[in-house]
Formats: structure tokens, C-alpha cells, sequence
């Protein structure tokens, strides 16, 4: 298949783009500059409304990865805004040139995130499971709101509702592995909270297999079928390391240095179930937080 991809250079992205070479596709990314002669990619604008929607007539299937990094800074309202923008606004340029192209893809990989249940304690969530409140809660649904105009078009589209994804290379991982490699890390706040996880090795494959299941359509939770507390990810991380992981974070802390971001990010949690996952078919490589840690760290079992 030829696969239109945005976000291709991001974190989930360069794992992504990879992984569909490897399974024989033709990846071809959406980017912000001008393609230079003889290159496949596809131009698009997002903060300035535009996009080659040309380029896009004949495209096999689109995986839209493409948004601002919402642990990069505090939430400011600018800040706030932009992390709305990125993803809305990009979401609807992209599923509106799509749903206005006389050969449109047939498959829509759109992503979103467990943000969408907001801070639901130890509940047990599906994908038919309501949206929580707060700033992640309505982000998210708002972003799979703004991909309708590609459903009604008739093309399938999957939402990933996206977990905590773990890799040394970004994310919630490398922030922690500083810490706990001097043998400083430990819980945040209570420790109680969940932390619903994913392996970006595994995230990839979720992804092409959201591509070529046929069956799945609509909302998907791409998490590892057993999900930890916050006190659980940091006693596994400290047992891989061969470190303590004794000295707790307090929540005055976190709040004081990270301000609003850090009850939605750190201290609150959602215990999120992988069903549609299950329902067809997929396996996991990671299902297990301390292997999973281990692959990913590089070291032995």
C-alpha cells in the first residue's frame, strides 16, 4: 500500500514508518516544507490551513501521528491553545481534503489518547466507556471529533486512543530514567494511580495492524493488556536497573513545579482495557511491564 503519514519524524512516527517499509509498504510523509524535486512527500500547512490535497487523490491509507508534545512546557493558555490547534485543526485540514478527493483512501489511522477517560481511578475502561472531564478529556474529543468528515466519506477510520508510551528515546521513560539510574527515583504522589502503558516497539504494530484489519473501525485503545499503578512502574524500573526506588515525589511537588499539568499527567490515572485489540487478534510482544522494560533498556532478562 502506498501510506500517506504525518508526524513521520516524531516519536511514534519514526518507530511507525520503519515498521510499514519493513512490511513492504511505501510510506510517503506529509511535511511542512517544500518537497524537493523528485521526492515523495506530500506539503501541508496545518497552522495555515493548507495542504496538497492532490497528493493525497490515490493514496492507499493515511496514518495521522501529527501533534504538539503536551509534556514539552506548562500549560499556559497560549501553550493550551496550541496543543488544541496542533491537533483539531490539523485533524480536520487532513479528514476535510480527504473527504473532498474523487479517490479517497480507504483507511484512516487517526491517533488520540486514554486522556479521552480522564482521571477515573481503578474503573475498568473500555472503548465504550464515557469521556472523563478536564483540559486532556475534551481535547480528545474534540481531535476524534474533527476525523467525522473522513467517516462520512465512507473511508474506515480507527482511532488510537493512545497509553502512556514507554521508550528511552521520549516520553514519560527517558524523563524518569535519570533518577532512577542514580538511584533517586520513586512513586509520584500516592502511587496509587494507573498508568496504562505501551511499548512504542509494540505501538507500531498496533498501528499496522489497525491498517490491514479490516474489522476494526472507531475508537481502539492501544495499551498493553496489563496496566500498573504509578508505585508498580517505578518498583519494576528500579528491579531492571538494580536500583532503590525509595525516595517518593510528593504531589505539592509536582504541582509547584509543572502547575496545572501535573494532575492530568502525573498524579491522576485510568485504568484502560486493550478489548478491541484482543477481539481481533493482535499479540502483544510486551505484555508484561518488566519485560517490556528490559527490551527496551537492552538488557537481559
Amino acid at each position: 500500500m502506498r501510506v500517506a503519514v504525518s508526524g513521520s519524524g516524531g516519536l511514534i512516527g519514526s518507530a511507525v514508518s520503519p515498521a510499514l517499509l519493513k512490511a513492504g509498504h511505501e510510506v510517503v510523509p506529509l511535511v511542512r516544507r517544500l518537497p524537493a524535486a523528485g521526492e515523495k512527500a506530500i506539503r501541508w500547512d496545518p497552522s495555515g490551513g493548507s495542504i496538497d490535497a492532490a497528493g493525497l487523490d490515490g493514496i492507499d491509507a493515511v496514518i495521522h501521528l501529527a501533534g504538539e508534545n503536551i509534556g514539552s512546557g506548562r500549560w499556559t493558555a497560549a501553550r493550551k491553545a496550541a496543543i488544541r490547534d496542533s491537533r483539531v485543526k490539523g485533524t480536520s485540514l487532513l479528514c476535510g481534503a480527504l473527504a473532498g478527493l474523487s479517490n479517497p483512501p480507504k483507511t484512516l489511522v487517526c491517533a488520540s489518547a486514554i486522556g479521552y477517560y480522564g482521571d477515573r481511578g481503578e474503573t475498568p475502561l473500555t472503548e465504550d466507556s464515557p469521556a472523563g472531564t478536564g483540559f486532556l478529556a475534551d481535547l480528545c474529543g474534540e481531535w476524534e471529533a474533527a476525523a467525522e468528515p473522513a467517516a462520512r466519506k465512507g473511508i474506515r477510520v480507527v482511532t488510537l486512543r493512545i497509553g502512556v508510551v514507554l521508550t528511552p528515546k521520549g516520553g514519560a521513560l527517558q524523563r524518569m530514567l535519570p533518577a532512577f539510574r542514580a538511584g533517586l527515583g520513586g512513586v509520584m504522589g500516592s502511587g496509587r494511580q494507573y498508568v496504562s502503558w505501551i511499548a512504542l516497539d509494540d505501538l507500531a504494530c498496533v498501528v499496522l495492524h489497525a491498517l490491514v484489519r479490516k474489522d476494526l473501525r472507531g475508537p481502539v485503545n492501544a495499551v498493553a493488556p496489563r496496566p500498573v499503578t504509578n508505585r508498580e512502574l517505578a518498583e519494576a524500573l528500579g528491579k531492571v536497573l538494580s536500583r532503590p526506588a525509595l525516595l517518593p515525589v510528593p504531589a505539592f511537588a509536582l504541582r509547584l513545579a509543572l502547575g496545572e499539568m501535573a494532575d492530568p499527567l502525573l498524579l491522576s490515572g485510568c485504568r484502560v482495557d486493550c478489548r478491541r485489540l484482543d477481539e481481533t487478534g493482535y499479540r502483544f510482544r510486551f505484555p508484561e511491564i518488566r519485560e517490556a522494560l528490559r527490551h527496551l533498556l537492552g538488557l537481559p532478562g
